[in-house]
């Protein structure tokens, strides 16, 4: 497993065009534009005129209604549409790929294999499974190739993901599971936990605001000094955590409650999802 970090693009010769300008689409190439990419090599495609043009005034890059012209002006094509309706787009495109074109799917629980039905054994085709903190130049995200790719394919994958955070190699594609269950679905997860610690705070008698302002903040610095710490989390727990003060109460409470055992759970019951789908996803 190996990793890249945010890169400079403004050297970076190749065309990408994608398929879908949603959320997590328009988190990526707006982390493509801040790193250097010129706004000329990204098209994305809509579903109206109206939303081409939002696209255009937005981000400044070329916008288009038909995917078949975006793939074929395309080196790089990535999927940034929803799952159910990915079977139809990869069939759709794939007789308006460009020889040797790479395809990057960010669909949640679809497989190599089924793209591979759809588009064709020879496709190069990299699955990535990216997460919403991507919007902020923060994500981060797994990646696995398949054997059609390059060097320079994966070269290229790389350096579009890590526009927008981390970018991590997977040795396995099965482990796209885990990679689900921890980071992509794992910002719900400690928004869950900012809810509930706010409204703990607000029951104390902090305003919302101060409660919210607080928690926030804390869950930030947690999170950074974590990265820059050389430290492993277990590590800085204990340093937080006197024998017999505040936090070892608050901590033997979660204890008592089993709150590894839960995570452990919801992340199982994720992970499990995300082979459901992808099982789904093979029988089309």
């Amino acid at each position: 497993m190996t990793h890249s970090t945010v890169n400079d693009l403004s050297n970076f010769p190749k065309t990408i065009a994608f398929i879908g300008a949603g959320n997590m689409a328009s988190a990526i190439f707006g982390g493509l534009l801040s790193n250097g990419l010129a706004p000329e090599q990204i098209i994305a495609t809509t579903k109206s005129h109206e939303s081409c043009e939002r696209t255009r005034e937005n981000f400044g890059i070329r916008a288009t209604t038909s995917n078949h012209n975006a793939c074929e002006a395309a080196d790089i094509v990535v999927l940034c549409v929803k799952p159910q309706t990915l079977p139809e787009v990869a069939k759709d495109i794939a007789p308006h790929l460009s020889p040797d074109a790479l395809v990057i799917s960010v669909a949640a629980g679809i497989d190599i294999d089924s793209m591979t039905r759809w588009m064709g054994e020879s496709t190069p085709i990299v699955r990535c499974m990216p997460n919403t903190p991507s919007q902020i130049q923060q994500g981060a995200c797994g990646l696995f190739a398949n054997d059609q790719c390059s060097q320079q394919h994966k070269d290229d994958a790389e350096s579009i993901l890590s526009s927008v955070g981390i970018a991590v190699w997977l040795d396995n594609e099965d482990d796209i599971h885990a990679v689900t269950a921890v980071s992509a679905s794992g910002p719900a997860y400690i928004f869950l936990v900012l809810e509930a610690m706010i409204e703990a705070g607000v029951k104390q008698g902090l305003s919302q605001e101060l409660s919210k302002s607080l928690a926030i903040q804390t869950v930030l610095g947690a999170s950074a000094l974590a990265i820059s710490s050389e430290y492993d989390p277990a590590e800085l727990r204990k340093r937080v955590t006197s024998p017999g003060g505040t936090t070892e109460q608050a901590i033997n409470v979660f204890e008592s409650k089993n709150l590894r055992a839960i995570f452990s759970d919801a992340m199982d019951a994720c992970a499990n999802r995300s082979k459901e789908l992808a099982k789904a996803a093979s029988d089309h």
